[in-house]
């Protein structure tokens, strides 16, 4: 039913009490204890300023929650607690508690003896032995810690019931997998998350195909175990794998984006918020599901993380921005004697502007204006100068792309590669950038534009930007003078940054990997870009070093060492991101890969 296909608790009430659904009664018991369980968690968050839903230990932090809560003591807190608690549980038994869970198969309920009966270690370990567990003592240790811990023990009756019913089932379907050990370790760190909110058990004991996407996805990555047990909101999404395993492309995720919002009340930041990365959250499950299904390339996955990243930057700037109108007004300035709005633009650095994020990848931002000339200034009611509304607007973006809240937080913002680095201005004129590049700037900053395209703002602004980009790359360069810098910046990183010991290899940073490779076609690019201006249309490597090849600034050997070196080690890096491992490899891995880069960087970047 459409009206059901909203995120804002309180109109679903009404909903649901208005359709018969839910009794008036239970519509306004279930009301009144959401606004007090929501303003406890709210005072809860404020004083610790953390996601936390732990009620305190302290004595005066008892009190301290008490009185905030307007309570003369913790006892009478405790007692209004524990009323409508108890008003939630009596309804949501009401509502599940007829719900029948089926024994699993008769079969195979050889494992259901190690959570239901006492079986004994040595009895268990040779079972899971027997069943194909790697390591065996693992799962023995893990199930009696979920059996005996402080969880279980505090668990409803109900939910234990539940848990009871379901523990079994995940035996069988972990035993099944490649590595049953590891799989029980996530699917059960998913289970304690989620230990005091039944209704998710409840989804996975009636919904046997949800438990057997939980545990397929489980399988192939520590990643999206992880992921779904910090959101587990996201379990919903399991009911549907025609749905979870067909991301949506970026037409699609903007209309997406659109109906999640359209259904977060407009008057609660929060939820406006919580939607915001809601819709994160599962698009990016859609792309992962998909990914370690085998049915998408690397660059492919790059390309959907990378639209889903663009999409929220357009919406929070969009949001961003009406939050500033009302008070502060449209930025205007006077150039050449005619009035016009002053506009804003995002510029995409790194991962982003070259089209190749992974899961987690921060965002490496630059943040542009065009206000010039006299009289800039906001016409709103309260009218300040335009570099400080901008400066505003961009404090507001990072606010609502970095904070924390019960469905996690967007991405984390890094605006290092701006003008003058830290002791820069978090927003430039289009001017001040074009000055800073031209006359002001390391070849490193260089090195960092070629990968850089403008993300959100208007169109004009965009060619604007290229424009500048394409003047400051274009300039013809000592190319001696160039290599040595470029070469003296990658040893310093390296020095920096490499992780390599004897036997492992750092794919990003070791000799030989990645940077190597990415600082290899920067130089080129800067090298030659005044003769051939086309090697600045692509930011991405790949297509980047396409370009060199076309043009023959490299040798058609040497592009194709370099692509398949790149793709090879990029796609090691995003497996091993998968299992929740570092950028590391045993050196025997990549040795091929690695000679080749290091044959050719020695002869690009260190021949006389």
């Amino acid at each position: 039913e459409p009206a059901l296909r909203e995120r804002g608790i309180l109109r679903v009430l009404d909903t649901l009490g208005a359709s018969g659904r839910l009794p008036v009664a239970a519509v306004d018991s279930l009301k009144r204890a959401y606004d007090f369980l929501r303003r406890v968690e709210n005072r809860l968050q404020a004083w610790a300023d953390q996601q936390t839903h732990d009620l305190p230990e302290d004595e005066l932090a008892k009190l301290r929650l008490a009185f905030a809560m307007g309570y003369p003591g913790w006892g009478a807190f405790t007692l209004e607690l524990a009323r409508h608690v108890e008003a939630v549980t009596q309804q949501f038994a009401q509502v599940f508690g007829g719900t029948a869970m089926p024994e699993p198969n008769a079969g195979k309920s050889d494992l259901a003896v190690l959570w239901r009966g006492d079986p004994g270690e040595e009895n268990a370990l040779q079972l899971l032995t027997g069943r194909g567990f790697e390591n065996p003592a693992l799962a023995w240790n893990r199930l009696r810690a979920l059996k005996h811990g402080f969880s279980y023990r505090t668990m409803s009756p109900r939910g234990r019931e539940r848990l009871d019913a379901l523990v079994p089932r995940v035996l069988e379907a972990v035993a099944a997998t490649p590595q049953p050990a590891a799989t029980l370790e996530r699917v059960f760190d998913l289970l304690e998350a989620v230990a005091r909110r039944s209704v998710y058990l409840a989804l996975l004991a009636d919904h046997p195909q949800a438990l057997a996407q939980l545990v397929k996805l489980c399988a192939a990555s520590g990643w999206i175990g992880t992921h779904l047990a910090r959101y587990p909101l996201l379990l919903d999404d399991l009911l549907n794998p025609a749905v979870l395993y067909a991301p949506l492309d970026r037409s699609q995720l903007a209309l997406e984006l659109e109906q999640q919002l359209a259904r977060a009340p407009a008057d609660d930041p929060e939820e406006v918020l919580n939607a915001l990365r809601y819709f994160k959250q599962a698009q990016v499950l859609r792309v992962a599901a998909a990914d370690v299904s085998g049915a998408m390339p690397l660059m492919i996955v790059s390309d959907h993380l990378t639209e889903i990243a663009e999409t929220l930057l357009r919406k929070v700037l969009e949001l961003a921005w009406a939050d500033l109108l009302p008070k502060f007004g449209q930025p205007r300035c006077v150039v050449d004697g005619a009035q016009r709005e002053a506009r804003f633009a995002v510029v995409a650095y790194g991962k982003l502007g070259g089209i190749e994020l992974n899961y987690g990848s921060d965002l490496d931002l630059v943040f542009l204006h065009d206000s010039a000339g006299d009289r800039q200034l906001t016409d709103g009611p309260r009218q300040i100068d335009n570099p400080t509304f901008f400066a505003r607007l961009v404090q507001r973006i990072i606010h609502l792309l970095t904070t924390r809240t019960g469905a996690g937080d967007l991405y984390e913002v890094d605006t290092r590669l701006r003008p003058s680095g830290r002791a820069g201005l978090l927003v430039s004129s289009f001017e001040a950038f074009a000055e800073y590049q031209h006359h002001q700037a390391w070849t490193w900053e260089h090195q960092a534009l070629t990968r850089t395209r403008m993300v959100a703002g208007p169109p004009e602004l965009a060619e604007r930007y290229r424009g500048i980009r394409r003047a400051v790359l274009q300039r013809e360069r000592d190319p001696a003078a160039l290599r040595q810098e470029v070469r003296d910046m990658r040893e310093r990183m390296r020095a920096e940054l490499d992780a390599s010991t004897a036997d492992r290899f750092d794919l990003k940073q070791g000799r030989g990997g990645i940077a190597d490779i990415e600082f290899m076609v920067q130089y080129k690019i800067l090298a030659n870009a005044y003769r051939y201006p086309d090697l600045l249309i692509y930011t991405d490597n790949i297509r980047q070093l396409d370009g060199l090849e076309r043009f023959g600034i490299l040798s058609i050997a040497d592009a194709a060492r370099l692509r398949n070196a790149y793709r090879g080690l990029r796609r090691r890096i995003h497996l091993l991101k998968l299992q929740e491992q570092p950028a590391l490899v045993p050196v025997a891995e990549v040795h091929d890969a690695r000679e080749s880069v290091i044959r050719i960087w020695r002869r690009l970047m260190e021949s006389d």
